[in-house]
């Protein structure tokens, strides 16, 4: 039997037994998404230790951070084909077990080329992830209420450098830098085991094989051509915004630690701990926009407003701020300029997935969200090792680092201008779903 996409989308009674079997997978897929930016940020966190042992310039380790998210690009055009070959439950088991394995090398055999394939492998790694978590908590929560838990994914990433990242200064400061990659990669594996023996895959959403029939091998969706859901404004637009955002997260998880430390002057501890700053301002303003958008939504409020005009408009707050920062001389001042900046950016992610679920058809979610991220991942790509230049050929590492991150607010606040005039769910989802045809096989 087809069901219509009304039907699909209509809220599903699962219980309160079942709610909160939903919230607590969904803490479960947080706590990977937190290993995920640990693994990320580790490099922020050692890249002065090892920069020192390896006798490596700032356009280095940040060409290594840049080459990192042209793995982590390609990755994520996966994330649609794992979807089809396997469960989601041994898809995440996979990818969690090579971002452990990826850690190993350096700790091995520490140079230059092994820290670069090792973060080349580690991108590649966790291209896909982020994708397929989103699916697995969509799974469990209806379109109209997924604002939060796309949140606490997106706030994996406040929680990591809030409550991981001081604890891996700790470790690289008492320990050595090594013991960080090691802790890293022991979590990862634990992770794995706890996942294997919990995970159940929730009724909004099912992957896998199967995933286009039903019990009686009837279509029981209609599918589009992926290219009537890529071309729609609000993917393009939306992509764009995010993609210049991401650039910014990208030189925050490879240079705040060392801006902290020798641009501004505080000590390595105090740079790693100091880390979680933007974070906090990040995750409390992701929390609220997300908490208020989805009591709005089911209020009545349209998707336009709460998931694209809010985001976009806190993006613009983040450039005015940004770019005042190369005027300002107080260590103090800089820090609380660039952690209130971050924070108005980061709610543009967990509104703008949420908006991109909602144009494609549920089953589509994890491919489109694949190539969504893939692309908004290309910011990575450019941002780290632009910002190694700029620092070496400044007069300052402080003027280099506040330079940057003006440039970083300029792009993003011209994107969030464009999806202001071009992103609009609620009239692209009708353009990609009101004529289902085709299929994606």
């Amino acid at each position: 039997m087809t069901h219509s996409t009304a039907t699909l989308d209509a809220p599903v009674d699962i219980g309160s037994e079942s709610r909160r079997r939903a919230w607590g997978l969904t803490a479960l897929l947080v706590l990977l998404y937190v290993v995920n930016y640990a693994d990320k940020a580790v490099l922020g966190i050692i890249a002065q230790p090892l920069a020192q042992e390896l006798g490596l310039s700032s356009s280095q380790i940040g060409l290594v951070g840049s080459l990192f998210f042209l793995t982590f690009t390609v990755g994520g055009f996966f994330a649609g084909v794992l979807n089809r070959w396997m469960s989601l439950r041994w898809a995440l088991v996979l990818l969690a077990l090579a971002w452990s394995v990826a850690m190993l090398p350096l700790v091995v055999a520490a140079s230059f080329v092994v820290l670069l394939g090792s973060r080349l492998l580690l991108g590649l790694a966790e291209g896909p992830s982020s994708a397929l978590l989103h699916t697995g908590a969509y799974s469990w929560h209806a379109p109209a209420k997924r604002g939060l838990p796309s949140a606490l994914l997106a706030g994996a990433a406040s929680i990591a450098k809030i409550a991981v990242a001081p604890a891996l200064a700790f470790v690289t400061v008492t320990f050595g830098w090594r013991y960080a990659l090691i802790a890293l990669s022991v979590i990862g594996v634990v992770w794995c085991a706890v996942w294997l023996t919990a995970w159940s895959e929730g009724p909004y959403i099912r992957s896998g094989k199967s995933a286009t029939t039903d019990a009686d091998g009837d279509a029981e969706e209609p599918a589009v051509p992926w290219s009537r859901i890529f071309t729609t404004r609000t993917f393009i637009s939306g992509a764009l915004l995010v993609m210049s955002v991401y650039a910014l997260v990208a030189v925050v998880l490879t240079w705040l630690p060392s801006y902290f430390e020798v641009g501004l002057g505080y000590s390595r501890l105090q740079a790693g701990s100091m880390f979680a700053f933007p974070s906090i301002a990040g995750l409390i303003l992701m929390l609220l926009t997300s908490v208020i958008g989805d009591r709005l939504l089911v209020r009545g409020s349209t998707s336009r407003i709460v998931r694209i005009i809010v985001p976009a408009v806190g993006v613009l707050i983040c450039g005015a701020i940004l770019l005042a920062l190369p005027s300002i001389d107080t260590p103090a001042l800089a820090v609380l300029v660039v952690s209130v900046g971050y924070g108005f950016a980061a709610s543009v992610f967990p509104l703008l997935n949420s908006a991109i679920s909602e144009i494609c058809p549920p089953r589509q979610t994890a491919g489109t969200l694949g190539v969504f991220l893939a692309i908004m991942a290309v910011g990575g790509l450019v941002a780290p090792y632009a910002t190694g230049l700029i620092v070496d050929a400044a007069s300052s590492p402080a003027a280099g680092y506040a330079t940057a991150f003006q440039a970083l607010g300029l792009v993003a606040a011209v994107c969030a201008v464009l999806a202001l005039i071009l992103a609009n769910p609620e009239r692209d989802k009708k353009l990609v779903r009101g004529d289902s045809v085709g299929s994606t096989r």
